[in-house]
């Protein structure tokens, strides 16, 4: 079962509400993975600080041109829309990082000029994080991809991330912000949404972004509200007209942000907000069941 925690926006306390989620229902007896799936800048594991038991890069499919072979046809530069591989002569010039690994320019060359060949995206780190934990609850398995520098396609590299995740258990997955390709990447399969929004004018466009989003691909989801009564009400009457649920809000905390700032999860740190997080993890579960 896969919980994606999202939002429209960053800043909205994402990673402080998926890692806590986590945690919540690690010790209420379920098998948990945290995957963080934001591999252009994560930071699940400040807070899990998981020990990484196996890393391996991640790479993406790219053509390797043969020039013995090649005949300067230019069905290969014809065939790719991106441009990854022109052909002004004998051998054709190839651009990797234009490359989305479709493998058209393959199936097209008739010489048999084109090889696959793989470059390099970023890495992926497994491990478990269990000291947040009241003995003897299972630890948390952590799975989380970071992106190379420079590198601008992340979802090959969020797929590789979501391939490692069991299919036993529950799996929560840290999204990266925004509604764009990376998001849709992350939430396309998950059995439940979570989006966490704030209550302000940026918080309540962006939702409504979001909302849209997860509509579009038929998923079912319901709100949170973090750091409420900073703003205004227009993000829970936008939620009770559209009908969505609003799971929880959580109050404005000076104490949260200060924890925040010491890579402390708020589970550990601040007791009280344990029910919340045990009844939204429960609630979630309930409902999926």
């Amino acid at each position: 079962m896969k919980i994606v925690v999202a939002s429209g926006k960053g800043g909205t306390g994402k990673t402080t509400l998926a890692v806590s989620l986590a945690l919540a229902l690690a010790e209420n007896g379920h098998a948990v993975t945290y995957a963080d799936c934001d591999v252009e800048e994560p930071n699940g594991h400040i807070f899990l600080k998981p020990t990484v038991t196996r890393s391996e890069t991640a790479g993406v499919s790219i053509p390797v041109v043969d020039s013995k072979r090649c005949t300067a046809c230019g069905e290969c530069g014809q065939m790719c829309r991106f441009s990854a591989i022109v052909c002004l002569g004998a051998p054709p010039l190839t651009y990797p990082e234009l490359c989305k690994s479709c493998g058209g320019c393959l199936l097209v060359c008739e010489e048999g000029a084109l090889s696959e060949g793989v470059r390099e995206i970023g890495l992926v780190e497994e491990g478990w994080c269990g000291d947040l934990l009241s003995s003897p609850h299972s630890p948390v398995r952590y799975v989380g991809g970071r992106l190379r520098i420079g590198e601008a396609q992340s979802p090959p590299l969020i797929k590789r991330v979501k391939a490692c995740i069991p299919d036993e258990g529950v799996a929560v997955l840290d999204a990266p912000p925004g509604t764009s390709c990376p998001v849709i990447e992350t939430v396309q399969d998950a059995d439940f949404v979570l989006l966490v929004t704030e209550p302000t004018p940026f918080g309540l466009n962006d939702l409504m972004l979001a909302v849209e989003m997860v509509r579009l691909l038929e998923i079912p989801f319901a709100v949170g509200i973090n750091r409420a009564g900073v703003g205004n009400d227009d993000v829970a009457e936008y939620c009770h007209k559209e009908e969505i649920p609003v799971l929880f809000e959580l109050k404005d905390d000076r104490r949260v942000a200060e924890a925040y700032s010491r890579g402390e999860p708020i589970w550990r740190n601040l007791p009280e907000y344990r029910d919340l997080f045990f009844r939204l993890g429960h609630g979630i579960l309930e409902d999926l069941t």
